[in-house]
């Protein structure tokens, strides 16, 4: 990359190995061609030194550098074996990613093993068979999760049974958790949930904590019991403010100021279940300020009706359920364990397959 922001579109191969320049061509007069290989040059976080594949020929920016490959390298095994050298790429890089990351010398001098053809068809067709794998076990696990939220929906909108609706109001309290920030936090000290775990962290319920806080602060912080579900009252989306909790702990958890605790006397996983439902993220919808952090206004979302039926009947539920969240969240079990499992092996494979003694 130059300092006019053109992008090098004609990177190929040499026999000895390295990769070398073709030439300039802007990004914005030329297409990257398809069967090429994607590096990103810059970028923030992980961005900076990971691969892709083109299947339809495109248009990159600066950020991006693409290789096409000459007769002696498949695109396929190239991106393959560049999947292996995330670390090393970002190792050679300079700078932090923003103002400086990897440039086409860098890629023009980093080694390549070229194995003959039929070598790297075979690799090849090993890991596209892992990675058509992955893709159907990630379509199932999307098909499965489509049919637990219409499950899920169903179940808990009761139709034309005669049970009774009541609002949150009417069902419990809510008490707002004090504040506390990351510098309070330690290894050993008082059990807390902060709003920002509950949308990234939690699912419909949690017995244990990923954060603790000073001990001498307990005295000055609100918890949550055995029951509450927490709920968030901020979030960067509309669907994340007031997103649920049931706390099933055996102990009581310090909770943030930008959560509340819903004390109530049902089933705390049915409650957490209710409130994760379609109508109830949008009726929920209607109660959220839209400013600049969109925030819960509590007055009205209290006053949202859920079904409360007998709690054998919610405890019913909750085990049907539960047996659905497993299969389509549970990282120990189901399908995301299985997809996990599969990427390990994936992993494993391409590692072992794609590691070359130079010759002489």
């Amino acid at each position: 990359m130059d300092e006019s922001g053109e992008v090098n579109k004609g990177i190929v191969y040499d026999t000895y190995k390295k990769i070398t320049q073709a030439g300039f061509d802007s990004c914005s007069t030329k297409m990257v061609p398809s069967n090429a290989v994607v590096i990103a040059l810059a970028g923030q976080g992980k961005t900076r030194g990971t691969v892709a594949r083109t299947r339809i020929s495109l248009c990159t920016n600066q950020s991006l550098c693409s290789i096409i490959c000459n007769e002696s390298v498949t695109s396929d095994f190239l991106y393959y074996f560049l999947s292996t050298q995330y670390q090393q790429l970002r190792s050679v890089s300079s700078g932090d990613g923003t103002r400086g990351g990897l440039n086409l010398q860098m890629i023009r001098s980093y080694c390549v093993p070229v194995p003959p053809m039929k070598i790297q068809h075979e690799i090849v067709n090993v890991l596209d068979t892992f990675t058509k794998l992955e893709a159907e076990l990630e379509a199932e696990l999307e098909a499965r999760r489509r049919q637990y939220k219409y499950y899920r929906d169903a179940l808990l909108a009761f139709g034309d049974q005669d049970v009774r609706w009541a609002t949150m109001a009417e069902v419990g309290e809510f008490i707002r958790g004090r504040r506390f920030t990351k510098a309070d936090y330690v290894e050993d000290g008082v059990g807390c949930i902060h709003y920002g775990e509950i949308y990234t962290h939690y699912g419909i319920s949690a017995n244990e904590v990923i954060s603790q806080v000073r001990p001498e602060m307990k005295a000055t912080l609100r918890f949550a019991k055995p029951g509450d579900v927490v709920i968030t009252d901020v979030g960067e989306t509309v669907e994340d403010v007031g997103k649920a909790v049931a706390w099933i702990g055996t102990e009581e958890v310090a909770i943030h100021d930008h959560c509340y605790a819903f004390r109530h006397s049902m089933n705390p996983k049915f409650v957490s279940y209710c409130m994760h439902t379609t109508s109830f993220i949008a009726e929920k919808a209607k109660y959220v300020a839209r400013t600049k952090v969109n925030t819960l206004l509590m007055d009205g979302f209290s006053k949202i009706r859920i079904p409360v039926p007998p709690l054998d009947e919610q405890e019913r539920i909750v085990t049907i359920l539960d047996k659905f969240d497993a299969l389509v969240n549970d990282l120990g079990s189901g399908l995301p364990a299985e997809i996990k499992a599969r990427r390990q092996q994936y992993e494993h494979y391409r590692n072992r397959l794609l590691s070359f003694r130079e010759a002489a």
